[in-house]
């Protein structure tokens, strides 16, 4: 056995990217190739994959560039207008109209048998991969061992790392597994743990593939959906005029999320539609839903500017990406590809 002082000897002249793909060779042959067989892959796949696979410092360097911990007191939230502008744009709703009128069959029996609204679904695909134009080109079992090898968030990444094996024991082409630096996928961007759960097959070949194929694609989002809670015939919230002099002291939620609480520390308490109404809030166009429907209030651009009302239906796109503005401009690209 080599000593520590005599291997920081040996390696002192060894280049770190050479280090870096020393360990992960060990990392993969051991830790990772355990972990994996215990958790039901096989060895075949894994004799297949393990050897392809080099270190990836790309994607180690993208991961470190991801902002983390708890925002400071000082850390200011920008406007959501300029969000809006680019992701509700001219051209998006263009095409998303266009996928719309030319998927109406399919998005309307994937509808019934849901819940989930057409407009939704399209709205999702545009979003993820701006209708299907761009997935991602990144080999996704080199990325995810990658990243699980460099440790940062380890126990997330070697997880998706053996879904992905999973996928290759299903029988998922090998040329398939491209996607983001992060290992998302597919015309929805789903991580392999999502796909091994909720893919579904909207054509009735037996395929569930969100590459390519874009009833399985729909399908899949509407079921993503429903597992996390989506409620048939609720609107996912709708833009509203707040009165001047409004008490927002007297709304604010005492409460802490313990996912994504800076997202949900913007919203306020819960209340009914009616007693929104009874408080002086107008919606800006369209009537009122059911006066028991509950929602919340978020004033993304702050107050004097428009604002929302949020039912639970948002918390589902919420669960898809947990970010206020990327819910938003979901809900308002498909109210805008359904009119």
């Amino acid at each position: 056995m080599v000593g520590t002082a005599a291997a920081g000897a040996m390696l002192a002249g060894v280049p770190a990217s050479a280090q870096d793909e020393s360990g992960f060779r060990a990392y993969l042959d051991g830790p990772l190739r355990q972990q994996a067989l215990r958790e039901g892959v096989s060895a075949r796949t894994l004799d297949r994959v393990l050897p392809t696979l080099t270190y990836n410092q790309r994607v180690v360097d993208l991961d470190r560039d991801q902002p983390g911990g708890p925002p400071t007191a000082t850390a200011s939230i920008p406007s959501f207008a300029p969000y809006k502008a680019k992701h509700v744009d001219a051209a998006r709703i263009s095409r998303g109209r266009t996928t719309y009128q030319r998927l109406r069959p399919l998005l309307a029996r994937v509808e019934r048998e849901t819940g989930v609204p057409e407009s939704v679904m399209v709205a999702i695909f545009g979003h993820e991969t701006n209708y299907g134009s761009y997935t991602g080109n990144f080999d996704l079992p080199r990325s995810l061992a990658t990243l699980a090898y460099e440790g940062r968030r380890r126990e997330l990444f070697a997880g998706e790392f053996i879904a992905t094996m999973k996928m290759v024991d299903r029988g998922v082409p090998r040329e398939r597994l491209l996607g983001s630096w992060a290992g998302a996928f597919g015309y929805p961007q789903f991580l392999p743990s999502v796909y091994l759960r909720l893919a579904r097959d909207g054509d009735g070949d037996g395929i569930a593939n969100i590459w390519s194929n874009e009833a399985d694609t729909l399908a899949s989002i509407a079921n993503y959906f429903v597992n996390a809670g989506w409620r048939a015939g609720q609107p996912w919230g709708f833009a509203v005029s707040v009165p001047a002099g409004f008490d927002r002291a007297a709304v604010r939620s005492r409460t802490t999320s313990p996912r994504c609480p800076r997202v949900f520390d913007r919203h306020s308490r819960w209340k009914t539609m009616a007693e929104w109404r009874a408080l002086g809030i107008v919606p800006q166009k369209g009537v009122w839903p059911g006066g028991d429907v509950m929602a919340t209030l978020l004033e993304p651009d702050g107050p004097g500017k428009t604002a929302y009302l949020l039912t639970g239906n948002y918390r589902v796109i919420l669960d898809y990406n947990c970010s206020n503005f990327y819910a938003l401009s979901v809900g308002l690209l498909a109210d805008e590809i359904e009119n």
